[in-house]
């Protein structure tokens, strides 16, 4: 059975990353980067699918932290016979992508067992073996990858599996690093490290990267952390930013709300860089900024709602037959169909992130207002046409509510920006002001039903939609109109769920989990309102559920107790950070609090 979501850690390199659980196994790693396939895949399988094992031969009581300030995760073993530390770690890729696991001895005499099972193409390939004394190679297709270890490898379990393995005892004061390394298969095989020299600059990326956050803040430490989970999951040859890690962590218990994450959604852009930049991270900001013009380009009718981190645009979505799915939830999706959906709230997001972006300090690119007006005025023709929503509903597009305020934020922010310059075209500017002030209208008309007394999901619908709360902090209504005012109170009557909020009412036997990002948005409306301690008792509600070490994965199942869906998100810890810096009144401007990444419905 499948670990629980909570008991994984995450490490990477700044192009791929890793999850380690609390035993002792790497479970999930795409090498080399986080959209390639997996070479590990039992987090959505069994050991049989690729896994590394590292941990003593007999029971052990577990204690693991990160190294202060660091991704350098520790793992303590404490058995009968004595304590074995793992120090797990991916050193910022400089060359080959590596994985060092130090095996340090702490008291007493351990026995240990290493079983390394490589299985390409998401558990589907085993490589060809050669074991030489120390060093082993593996290699499929493209794909090398070579173990330095500091003791004698021998072959895997006895049933045969194809497998490197190794039993050996640590004493208090020993030292072991095991080294994973990942190249061309064509190529000579990458040599080993210094694996001492590696850790300290390792040790010292985390640390200067994150010593620039300075803000004084009741939850530093849970910042802190979310800022470096943040960092982890930024593509760094491009500024791309992953959603998650992982793909098809379900949504809902053995259900099929299953997607791959594993890309950069446009959804995401204002809120990534409204947290960057309040955290006061200018250089990531505008390496997001710049990632999301190259990915528009000038055809804003070709627009699509996620991206590869590369900014390429085919993510066509298949289904991995061999992987049973995690906890039984099927299918195991790679790709992902939503990249083609007509979403029109992308379009007020490129254009709110550029509009802040400006605010800020960030210099326009040439062709930046260019692709402004492309942007808003493919929105003038397509604004009324249904779309899939923001929850990448895959039935009957609709006219969501959400989308239309998106569509009347993406021409607000071109008058506003506009409005500023001494040679902006009078007639264009007009009629997008007019178009804007009958955009909002429209949509106060048809979005809000008088007799609920709230705005509803979609024009002709009576359901709640937790993207309502966005509604002010978009700036769309003033946080004490009456209707924005009778909608928050209805999402908290109806939708929280053990102080966290849920997208929508409960759908089926085993509902989806509460989204955190949305509890995170409630902290904010609630702040806004002047309710400052239920603003507070919300976001803390939020920190109550992340695990150990400070993660969040993108929902939270209340009955169950547990974390769901894809691991860690992106979107959480955004949405953490953004809450905090607004209680804390360290946030350099409001509105900085923006909808939701990618989740398909």
């Amino acid at each position: 059975m499948s670990k629980r979501i909570e008991d994984y850690g995450l490490i990477g390199d700044g192009e791929t990353a890793a999850l380690v659980a609390r035993d002792g196994s790497i479970d999930w790693l795409c090498w080399p980067r986080f959209d390639s396939d997996a070479c590990f895949a039992a987090l959505l399988g069994s050991d049989a699918h690729g896994c590394w094992r590292l941990s003593p031969c007999g029971s052990a009581q577990v204690q693991r932290r990160y190294q202060t300030d660091t991704l350098v995760l520790e793992t303590d073993f404490h058995t009968k016979e004595g304590v074995v530390r793992v120090t797990d770690f991916m050193p910022i890729r400089d060359g080959a992508s590596v994985l060092v696991r130090l095996v340090t001895g702490l008291r007493g005499k351990v026995r240990l067992r290493t079983t390394l099972n490589l299985r390409f193409d998401f558990g589907s390939l085993s490589p060809w073996l050669e074991r030489q004394g120390t060093r082993a190679l593996a290699r499929v297709g493209p794909d090398l990858v070579v173990l330095h270890a500091p003791v004698p490898l021998d072959g895997g379990d006895p049933a045969g599996d194809p497998a490197i393995a190794a039993a050996f005892e640590v004493s208090a004061g020993d030292e072991l690093p095991f080294v994973l390394m990942y190249g061309a298969s064509a190529a000579p095989a990458p040599a080993n490290i210094d694996v001492h020299a590696a850790l300290a600059r390792t040790q010292a990326y985390w640390r200067d990267w994150i010593g620039r956050f300075e803000r004084p803040i009741p939850w530093s430490e849970a910042v802190r952390r979310s800022l470096l989970t943040l960092k982890a999951l930024i593509y760094q040859p491009t500024g791309g930013i992953v959603a998650a890690p992982t793909t098809s962590l379900p949504e809902a218990p053995a259900g099929a709300l299953n997607w791959d994450y594993r890309f950069s959604w446009l959804r995401d852009s204002t809120f990534t860089l409204s947290a960057l930049l309040n955290a006061g991270f200018e250089q990531e900001a505008e390496a997001w900024r710049d990632w999301l013009l190259r990915a528009v380009a000038g055809d804003p009718d070709k627009m699509r709602i996620m991206y590869r981190i590369d900014g390429s645009r085919r993510l066509e979505e298949w289904i991995v037959p061999w992987l049973p799915g995690y906890r039984w939830a099927t299918p195991v999706r790679v790709g992902n169909a939503a990249a083609g959906q007509q979403q029109l709230d992308i379009y007020g997001e490129v254009l709110d992130t550029l509009h802040r972006a400006a605010k800020a300090g960030m210099a326009r690119p040439d062709h930046g207002w260019k692709v402004e007006e492309a942007i808003v005025r493919h929105v003038a023709a397509v604004w009324r046409d249904p779309d899939q929503g923001l929850w990448e509903a895959r039935g009957e597009p609709r006219h969501y509510v959400y989308s239309k305020v998106m569509c009347w934020v993406a021409v607000d922010r071109f008058v506003d920006s506009r409005a500023k310059m001494v040679d902006a075209d009078p007639t264009l500017l007009l009629r997008m002001a007019k178009l804007r002030d009958s955009m909002h209208a429209e949509i106060c008309r048809d979005g809000y039903d008088a007799g609920l007394g709230t705005f509803v999901d979609y024009f002709g619908g009576q359901e709640l939609d937790a993207s309502l709360l966005l509604l002010p902090l978009k700036g769309f209504l003033p946080i004490d109109d009456e209707r924005i005012s009778r909608t928050i109170a209805a999402i908290e009557r109806d939708l929280v769920e053990d102080g966290l909020v849920r997208r929508w009412k409960p759908r089926g036997p085993n509902p989806e989990g509460t989204f955190l990002a949305c509890s995170c948005w409630l902290a904010d409306c609630q702040l806004m309102q002047g309710r400052r301690d239920a603003a507070r008792n919300t976001f803390e509600r939020v920190l109550s559920v992340r695990n150990d070490l400070g993660l969040l994965a993108e929902e939270y199942n209340v009955p169950g107790r547990h974390l769901a869906g894809n691991f860690p998100q992106a979107l959480s810890h955004l949405a953490l950070i953004q809450t905090a810096l607004h209680l804390s009144g360290s946030a350099l401007s409001r509105g900085g609090t923006d909808p939701d990444g990618p989740c398909d419905d």
